[in-house]
């Protein structure tokens, strides 16, 4: 049988309609139609929230990725110093720089992260670097000592059960 050179084309063609149809069905989400304002259907823009819901009374706030004692009990532990940054869905909170009034030579800064959706002790890594002010002014990294970051995780892990037993009781 000889190959008809227009029932080919015609049958690529059909073939290329059919999948770019069947492509443009899986992408309708069904529901409300979604512009770059309302991201999310039925709600309002979300930068961070992928989509994620929460099972709580408040269905249309996005989840926060990482336990919600851990992150709540970090933020109250070092309420002393200073926030740089904080970013509850991958469970990073950061400190700026804190000078102890008491010892003007020394700054430390923390590093949280919180690595678990459950409340673990090993669910949280806590990292305290510290700066001394040398003869000429400038900071320089020195050690800190390894009981500082220990006490922090106690601290933190303590208050998050605090915490968990006021919710519950």
């Amino acid at each position: 049988m000889p190959f008809v050179r227009g029932e080919i084309k015609r049958g690529v063609t059909t073939g290329v309609l059919v999948l770019s149809l069947a492509a443009l069905a899986a992408c309708s989400s069904g529901g409300s139609a979604r512009t770059f304002q309302t991201q999310e259907s039925g709600g309002g823009f979300s930068l961070f929230g992928g989509g994620k819901k929460s099972s709580s009374t408040n269905a249309g706030q996005p989840a926060i990725g990482v336990n919600g004692y851990l992150w709540r009990a970090t933020l109250d532990t070092l309420s002393f110093m200073p926030l740089a940054s904080a970013d509850p869905y991958g469970g990073v909170i950061i400190t700026d720089w804190f000078v102890n009034p008491d010892q003007p030579n020394e700054r430390f800064k923390a590093t949280v992260y919180i690595l678990d959706s459950r409340l673990r002790a090993d669910g949280l890594n806590v990292a305290v670097f510290k700066q001394v002010k040398d003869a000429q002014g400038n900071w320089t990294d020195a050690a800190s000592a390894g009981q500082t970051e220990t006490d922090l995780e106690n601290a933190i892990l303590t208050k998050a059960r605090q915490l968990r037993l006021s919710n519950i009781g």
